[in-house]
């Protein structure tokens, strides 16, 4: 026992100097860094009420992996049924491995034993319906944005997604409200240039100078380089102003993205460089993959989610950054 003691502790430790750099970098509790510590702690914490049990050997072999892990979760649950907790942090770990129903499951159960009055559980339901639907909003995953919203005004996530939704029904006025929030609440400098373009949009305003993705061949730094070029019907449809989002993604788990830049239609055909400065998170950078998954989305709306009638191509490459790979934008999303 005293074995498992020191191990726990050695573990927490550990997890401390993950955790740490990213808030000192980051200055404040962002969503992606808050996921990162929930899913972190969680999985350390299954894992620990797992093998800890005087029960389960020890030595080499005995180490469950992540799915023994989530099962031994799901199991306690059925024994400890108001763990809201418990709920949540199943939900998080389904969603990690893609599992999206029963993510939905174990949320709607969290929400059930919260009343509806935690707003970060309700945002987290709505991210696993888009999820299981694509990307696609239901009316069910714009009703739990507003609801979170409702708890909590400053919810990163459910400000950025109920603007969306707002301005689809046609309300641009609260979907430039609602980004404008959003926009205060320190968002990195690209998303920064995103959210200004769109609200200026919306409320009839000149756009602002959006920076275009440099037309460059493969620098010496460079993670992933794609040469990127439009199908011929891609071209004949698509207005020449539509902004583009190169989007760099790890294949096996994408969501969320390693880096994010946008462009203009009319830079393509290009070539695109992508190193570890232009990861999103500290500490997750693109040479940390051993293949990385490059999305470039033609977006009519003005956001990086797929919408209906945005174009898009992609591919995986190795990350080794020397000779481009070609990427053509030739898939409409129906």
């Amino acid at each position: 026992m005293t074995l498992w003691i020191v191990l726990t502790a050695l573990c927490l430790a550990a997890l401390c100097f993950v955790i740490l750099p990213f808030i000192r970098s980051s200055k404040k509790l962002t969503s992606v860094l808050a996921a990162v510590i929930v899913f972190s702690v969680g999985l350390s914490a299954s894992l620990y009420y797992y093998i800890g049990q005087p029960g389960v050997p020890s030595g080499a072999g005995s180490m469950p992996d992540s799915d023994e892990v989530v099962s031994s979760l799901a199991e306690r649950l059925q024994d400890h049924p108001d763990d809201v907790n418990g709920w949540t942090m199943l939900g998080r770990s389904y969603q990690t491995m893609q599992r999206y129903d029963e993510a939905v499951n174990a949320f709607e159960t969290a929400i059930e034993l919260e009343k509806g009055q935690n707003g970060q559980t309700l945002v987290a339901l709505a991210i696993a319906l888009l999820e299981r639907q694509g990307g696609e909003m239901s009316d069910r995953a714009a009703s739990l944005f507003e609801n979170a919203l409702a708890l909590d005004p400053n919810n990163a996530n459910a400000l950025f997604y109920a603007g969306g939704a707002a301005a689809r029904r046609g309300n641009t006025a609260l979907a430039a409200d609602r980004w404008e929030v959003l926009l205060g609440l320190n968002a990195p400098p690209e998303i920064q240039k995103l959210l200004q373009s769109k609200i200026n949009e919306w409320r009839g305003l000149a756009p602002p100078k959006v920076a275009s993705v440099p037309l460059r061949d493969a620098q010496s730094d460079a993670v992933v380089t794609v040469g990127v070029s439009l199908s011929d019907a891609a071209r004949a449809e698509l207005p020449a102003d539509a902004l583009v989002f190169i989007i760099a993604r790890d294949p096996a788990q994408p969501s969320p993205p390693i880096a994010v830049r946008p462009g203009r239609l009319a830079d393509i055909p290009m070539v695109v460089s992508l190193g570890d400065d232009d990861a999103m998170v500290p500490g997750r950078p693109l040479s940390g993959f051993s293949e990385i998954e490059i999305v470039v989305r033609v977006s009519l709306s003005g956001s990086a989610m797929a919408q209906s009638g945005d174009w898009s191509g992609s591919v995986i490459t190795a990350a080794t950054g020397t000779a481009a790979v070609n990427l053509v934008v030739d898939q409409k999303t129906p």
